[in-house]
C-alpha cells in the first residue's frame, strides 16, 4: 500500500478564539489514488495521529508502534485504499507533526508553550478543509471518525455541509456529559498541579510533568473501559511478582497487593508519557470538552439542517463515555431535519475502546455504508429494526453497581 506522508504549510491561520499564528503546519498521511469523487477523510481520536494505517513510517513521526486503525483502513479492508483516497491529518494543537504548544514559534525561536492559541474542534475542521484544498480535493465522499474524531465528523456537516456526501460518527455524541467533563477536569489538574509543569513552560528545562500526565492518562484509560471489560481483563487479581510499582506507595500500602489493574494502568501511563506532550493533552481535552454541536444554532437539528447527505451513527452498548442514548439523540436530531440516518448499535462489553478493538463489528457496516450508503446490507437502524429505541443496558456510571 502506497502511503504519502508529508507536512504541509498552510500559512497564517486564525483560530476560532481570534488569535493567529504565522504558519500552521499539518502532518498528514494519504493512501490510495484520488479519482475525483472517492476521497474519505478519517478524523483521529484525542491522542491519535495521522498514522491511521500500515506500519510505522521511516521517520517515526507518529510515535506509535502500530497504526491506530490498521484493522479498518487498508487494501481490502472496510475503508478500502484500493477504492478510496484516504486522508488523515494530525490536528492543530497535537504533538505528532502538526503545529502545537511544543512547536517552535517562528517569531521568537522558542516553543509556543501556553502562548499557543486555544484550539477548538472547529479549528480542526477548518485546518482539514485548507489541507484538502492543498491536495486538490474539493469534495469528500465521506468523513469518518471515532470519539472526538466523531465530533469532528459532525462539525463537517455543520460547517461544510455541501462538501461531503456521507458522514460516519462512531462512538461519538453532540457534546460531552457532565460526568466526562468532571473526569477530564481532574485529569488536567493532575498535570497543572505537577511542579514540573512550571506553568506550561517546561520545554528545555530538563524536567517534564510526567507524573501529572501519567495520572491524566490513567483517568482516560478508565474512562475508555467498561465495568464488564475491567472484570474480564483484571478482576481483583494481584500483579505478578516481577511487577514494579510506578508511583510511591504509603507504608501501609505495602501490606496489600499491587493489583493487575494498577499494573496495567501504570504500564499504559509509562508508555504514554514517552510519546505525548502534556500541554497538548491540556489543549486537546479542552477542545473536546468545549464542543457543542448546537453552539451558534437553536438546536442540534438546526445545526445539521443544511446537510442533505446520509449519516451512519454507530454506538456501543458498553460505552459510558459516549453512550447509545447520546447517539440516539443525535440520530433523532437528524431525523428532525428529515435527513437519511441510521443508528447502528453494536453489542459490546469493551467500553469506549470498542471502535478500536472490535474491527469485526465495526468494519462490515462501515464498509457497506461507504459503498452503498444506508442501503448497505450490513447497515441496520436499531430504532427501526427493534420497533423503538431499545438498547442493551449501558454502564452510565463507572462508580455504581
Amino acid at each position: 500500500m502506497e502511503v504519502e506522508r508529508e507536512t504541509v504549510s498552510l500559512g497564517e491561520f486564525e483560530f476560532e478564539c481570534g488569535e493567529t499564528i504565522p504558519d500552521l503546519e499539518l502532518r498528514y498521511e494519504a493512501y490510495g489514488e484520488f479519482t475525483g469523487d472517492n476521497a474519505v477523510l478519517v478524523c483521529h481520536a484525542l491522542t491519535g495521529s495521522a498514522h491511521v494505517a500500515g506500519h510505522r513510517g521511516g521517520d517515526g513521526t507518529a510515535g506509535q508502534a502500530r497504526a491506530w486503525w490498521d484493522d479498518i483502513v487498508g487494501p481490502g479492508k472496510a475503508i478500502d485504499t484500493t477504492e478510496y483516497y484516504v486522508v488523515c491529518a494530525n490536528v492543530p494543537g497535537s504533538c505528532y507533526g502538526s503545529t502545537g504548544p511544543a512547536s517552535e514559534n517562528p517569531e521568537t525561536g522558542d516553543p509556543y508553550g501556553t502562548e499557543f492559541p486555544a484550539v477548538t474542534v472547529g479549528d480542526w475542521t477548518e485546518a482539514q478543509r485548507l489541507l484538502l484544498d492543498e491536495l486538490g480535493v474539493p469534495h469528500l465522499h465521506a468523513v469518518v471518525g471515532g470519539s472526538v474524531g466523531g465530533m469532528n465528523v459532525l462539525d463537517w456537516a455543520k460547517r461544510h455541509p455541501d462538501h461531503v456526501e456521507l458522514l460516519a460518527p462512531i462512538a461519538a455524541a453532540a457534546r460531552l456529559d457532565p460526568q466526562c467533563l468532571a473526569l477530564d477536569a481532574i485529569a488536567r489538574r493532575a498535570i497543572t498541579t505537577d511542579d514540573d509543569w512550571q506553568g506550561g513552560e517546561y520545554y528545555g528545562t530538563g524536567a517534564k510533568p510526567t507524573d501529572g500526565l501519567a495520572l491524566a492518562r490513567q483517568i482516560g484509560h478508565v474512562m475508555y473501559l467498561s465495568k464488564a471489560s475491567m472484570e474480564q481483563k483484571f478482576g481483583r487479581r494481584a500483579a505478578g511478582r516481577d511487577a514494579m510499582r510506578s508511583f510511591p506507595v504509603d507504608p501501609a500500602g505495602t501490606f496489600f497487593p499491587y493489583r493487575d489493574v494498577e499494573s496495567y494502568l501504570d504500564y499504559q501511563a509509562e508508555k504514554f508519557v514517552e510519546r505525548f506532550d502534556a500541554n497538548s493533552y491540556l489543549y486537546l481535552t479542552r477542545a473536546m470538552d468545549n464542543y457543542d454541536l448546537a453552539a451558534g444554532f437553536e438546536s442540534d437539528a438546526d445545526a445539521l439542517a443544511a446537510f442533505d447527505g446520509e449519516v451512519l451513527a454507530m454506538s456501543f452498548t458498553g460505552d459510558w463515555h459516549f453512550t447509545t442514548e447520546q447517539a440516539e439523540e443525535l440520530a433523532d436530531a437528524l431525523r428532525e431535519t428529515e435527513a437519511s440516518v441510521a443508528h447502528h448499535v453494536v453489542e459490546s462489553d469493551h467500553g469506549h475502546d470498542a471502535f478500536l478493538v472490535e474491527p469485526e463489528k465495526v468494519g462490515p457496516p462501515l464498509s457497506d455504508f461507504l459503498a452503498d450508503g444506508l442501503d448497505g446490507n450490513a447497515v441496520t437502524d436499531t430504532r427501526e429494526s427493534d420497533g423503538g429505541s431499545e438498547f442493551a443496558p449501558v454502564h452510565t456510571s463507572l462508580f455504581s453497581d
